[in-house]
């Protein structure tokens, strides 16, 4: 439970971060602008806390979800890890996405 709210919180102010970062691009900021900032150290941290920080409070959130109503325990326990399985092969996939821009890997 505590988890949770600590986790909605730092999403409150990373999203608030992340909207008013890429509103201070403007909105017809081309791809290199936006590489370029994800390239700072400052935003590289801050998005890959954003990222890791959302596929937590998903998991914390969505595991109570499938607790309260799966019934068979069976299930519920191979919903939940596939459930676990999914959210780190997201969080993977959007940590090595803000690594390889923020290191300037080539396409």
């Amino acid at each position: 439970w505590y988890s949770q709210r600590v986790t909605a919180v730092a999403l409150v102010m990373l999203g608030a971060w992340f909207m008013a970062s890429l509103a201070l691009l403007g909105a017809g900021a081309q791809h290199a602008a936006v590489v370029a900032w994800l390239r700072s150290p400052f935003s590289a941290v801050m998005a890959l806390l954003l990222v890791a920080v959302t596929a937590y409070h998903a998991q914390l959130g969505l595991q109570v979800v499938f607790e309260d109503y799966i019934s068979d325990k069976g299930t519920r326990m191979v919903v939940l890890v596939a459930l676990k399985f999914v959210l780190v092969v997201a969080a993977l996939i959007g940590v090595l996405a803000v690594l390889r821009i923020a290191f300037g890997a080539q396409a």
